[in-house]
């Protein structure tokens, strides 16, 4: 794991925010006149996001996996009394404050006061209790840099049996040590009160590190290099020079660094020859924390047999056959569950929208108005709003993983793969947040050093199956597939099948498109083994009300507008009476065909018919590039529109029931299988190529990304139903 740990942190592992290397703060994060600015700082999984929002009564998303925090957060601690408010600014997660890449600059602008950053006044620095000395590297940098900081010792109920000691911490590092667990909220007071006397007059720690002869000599050169506004006191330069050394090569994309200072670094480098520079820093301070381990934790013994039942658990489930076999098994398991246990509350809302257009169309006057409100609006929404218990649970398990620290280890098998596919490792994370939505995803892409991986990553995070196609796919599973066959599972295990051919896709796009149109350097794959925690029940609450809270204004929002001129578009032209003689089901289909939405449907219904798709999905299809649910609120349109009968019948039955004119099913299980593999493949996300052309500032890149994914979804959708055909099915 050292190995592990010290390759992070010369790569300067950091999550950090902001588009294009911007490195100024934003206007709410500019401090108020006369308030002292604290930046907490931390590695990731330590607990860094609970701790400010329980300091600032904020409300920032948690978890257990690198990648969750991609943005910086202001706020205020207020310490009681006026003019006691402290500004606190919750920087992005970091291992260590090396940079490579224009955003990770972030870091170390807030820490240092640089590129219009205010200068902070204090460092709260929260370090992982059960993770001492990993977390301890980023103190030690700090402590370098003569930053003056606080250490909130973190997590501390985790390690009641084997604490490490806060006075030894102190000694060492010269600055205050408060015990903390912020989950719980203890320690928050004895913090507070810590803060308020330290921001008078700021801690300065000192440590004393005998780096060898040869790296002094290069820090001495690479330090008079330093521009005059860098330069302060001695130990900060030879600091700065360290973090200069550690973060300047040929392939860094480091912005506006003076040019001198590169060109020291750079020659530093090249005069090095066999020497591994960032081998002998890591090396160094790692050698200095280890001489102190003895004293940091009261009880060693302890601390390693705890250390020890989480490696076994590890071998189990980072085993390159077992661990992935345990991984499946807990997506089948998750999957049924989002069908079996989902199902009744499914079925209440379906009632619920059934018996609300019935009222309706008992109580409103037959026209153009009731047919809007009954069928546009309730009957499309509420087509969409049927699945939110489905989406509940998807976001609860979710928590869980993230959360217990599983989720870095599902990412840590994957990065086996990717590693031989040419992505990397870290690509793992924002495509993990892929599986909620694609833009936050595309967004987390920031957290990757290299403009190659980040662009690379861009482009098949859309593959991943997000949230927004599980009302597509609960859909068509629960209306052509049974939910099991005598012990097996089909709904499940089709869920499942569906969760991991986008995995699978998703890979296997990055290998093509890393060979081909986005060739390059990428850095070596880096991931972090959180340790096991039990999950925060409110984070995952608050997770899950989060969750529900978006899908709800989106369809109040997005998909009622979209469903509201979906339903317009198949409503007109409206007939003046069906042909004589004519059969009611026959007048709705001649009146929908002749609409200005079925014409659409049947203007590209050529394109579609290889994939066993009619012109109505067809309708379905050019919704749904709206947003993907909107799909589901078409078909109940097109299902719905005109229909007068007494009582609703759910989507699900209406899609099991139609037939063709010659009395075949229009929807069968092939059908069902080629229209989820096009939906898995196909970029149907409008807000998916907004946020892609705003990250690569530009058009190219999110019209590339449509059509080539446009191109594999229709190939893929068109091989497994002539496939299927082909084979019988």
């Amino acid at each position: 794991m050292r190995i592990v740990q010290a390759a992070m942190s010369a790569l300067g592992a950091v999550d950090r925010s902001g588009a294009g290397g911007a490195t100024r703060p934003e206007a709410g994060e500019r401090r108020a006149a006369g308030r002292p600015l604290v930046i907490v700082v931390g590695n990731p999984n330590v607990g860094k996001t609970t701790l400010f929002n329980r300091l600032a009564g904020a409300r920032g998303r948690v978890g257990n996996y690198p990648g969750i925090t991609v943005e910086r957060r202001p706020g205020t601690l207020r310490l009681g009394g006026a003019g006691e408010d402290v500004e606190l600014l919750d920087l992005p997660g970091c291992y260590s404050l090396s940079a490579r890449s224009a955003e990770e600059q972030i870091a170390i602008n807030a820490v240092l006061g640089l590129a219009g950053n205010p200068a902070p006044t204090l460092a709260l620095v929260v370090v992982d209790a059960g993770q001492l000395i990993r977390n301890l590297y980023l103190v030690l940098q700090l402590v370098e840099l003569e930053v003056p900081l606080v250490i909130a010792l973190n997590m501390i109920d985790e390690v009641e049996d084997e604490p490490p000691s806060a006075a030894a911490i102190a000694r060492i590092f010269g600055v205050p040590v408060v015990p903390t667990s912020a989950r719980q909220g203890v320690g928050l007071d004895a913090l507070a009160a810590c803060l308020r006397e330290q921001v008078s007059r700021p801690p300065r720690g000192r440590v004393a590190i005998d780096y060898p002869p040869a790296l002094e000599r290069d820090l001495a050169r690479v330090a008079a290099a330093l521009p005059p506004a860098l330069r302060a006191s001695p130990g900060r330069d030879r600091g700065l020079a360290l973090w200069a050394l550690m973060s300047v090569d040929e392939h860094d994309e480091l912005r506006d660094v003076d040019p001198d200072l590169r060109a020291a670094c750079l020659a530093v480098r090249r005069d090095a020859g066999a020497r591994d520079l960032d081998d002998e820093v890591i090396a160094t301070r790692y050698a200095f924390l280890d001489r102190h381990a003895s004293v940091l934790h009261a009880r060693v013994d302890q601390h390693l047999r705890k250390r020890a039942a989480s490696e076994r658990i590890d071998r189990v489930l980072l085993h390159p056959v077992w661990g992935f076999a345990v991984f499946v098994l807990v997506m089948l398991v998750l999957f049924q569950a989002l069908f079996s246990w989902a199902n009744p509350a499914i079925t209440q809302v379906e009632r619920a929208t059934g018996w609300l257009q019935e009222q309706m169309a008992a109580h409103l006057p037959e026209g153009l108005l009731s047919d809007l409100l009954r069928e546009g609006v309730v009957g499309g929404v509420g087509n969409v709003v049927v699945f939110l218990p489905q989406i509940l649970l998807l976001f609860f398990f979710i928590s869980l993983l993230e959360d217990s620290g599983y989720m870095a280890r599902i990412a840590f098998l994957m990065d086996r793969i990717m590693k031989a596919l040419g992505l990397h490792g870290r690509a793992f994370v924002p495509m993990l947040s892929g599986f909620a939505c694609a833009v936050p995803a595309i967004l987390a892409t920031r957290t990757m050093e290299r403009q190659r991986d980040r662009l690379l990553t861009m482009m098949v995070i859309p593959l991943m199956t997000c949230s927004a196609r599980l009302p597509v796919y609960t859909l068509i599973i629960a209306a052509l597939f049974p939910p099991a066959v005598g012990w097996v599972p089909v709904q499940g295990l089709l869920m499942v099948a569906m969760y991991l051919f986008s995995i699978v896709v998703t890979l296997a796009a990055a290998a093509v498109l890393g060979r081909t149109v986005i060739r390059g350097e990428h850095a070596p794959p880096i991931l972090e083994l959180p340790p096991y925690r039990l999950p925060d029940p409110r984070s995952t609450l608050r997770m899950m009300l989060e969750r529900a809270g978006v899908f709800l204004r989106e369809a109040g929002t997005m998909i009622l507008v979209c469903t509201v001129v979906l339903w317009a578009l198949l409503s007109f032209p409206r007939p003046s009476m069906p042909p004589a003689g004519e059969p009611t089901e026959a007048a709705r289909q001649h009146a929908l065909a002749e609409s200005y939405g079925g014409r659409l449907g049947r203007a590209i219904e050529p394109a579609l018919a290889p994939l066993g798709f009619d012109w109505k999905i067809g309708v379905g299809i050019i919704g749904a590039f709206a947003a993907r649910e909107v799909f589901v609120s078409t078909l109940g349109l097109v299902y719905g529109v005109g229909e007068q009968d007494d009582e609703a019948i759910p989507l699900r039955q209406r899609i099991h029931e139609e037939r063709r004119p010659d009395g075949r099913p229009v929807y069968t299980p092939l059908v069902g299988l080629s229209l989820m593999v096009f939906f898995a493949l196909a970029c149907q996300c409008m807000s998916t190529l907004a946020v892609t052309r705003r990250e690569t500032h530009g058009w190219r890149w999110p019209a590339f990304m449509f059509v080539y994914m446009a191109a594999l979804a229709w190939a893929a959708s068109f091989l497994v139903y002539q496939g299927g055909r082909l084979l019988g099915l």
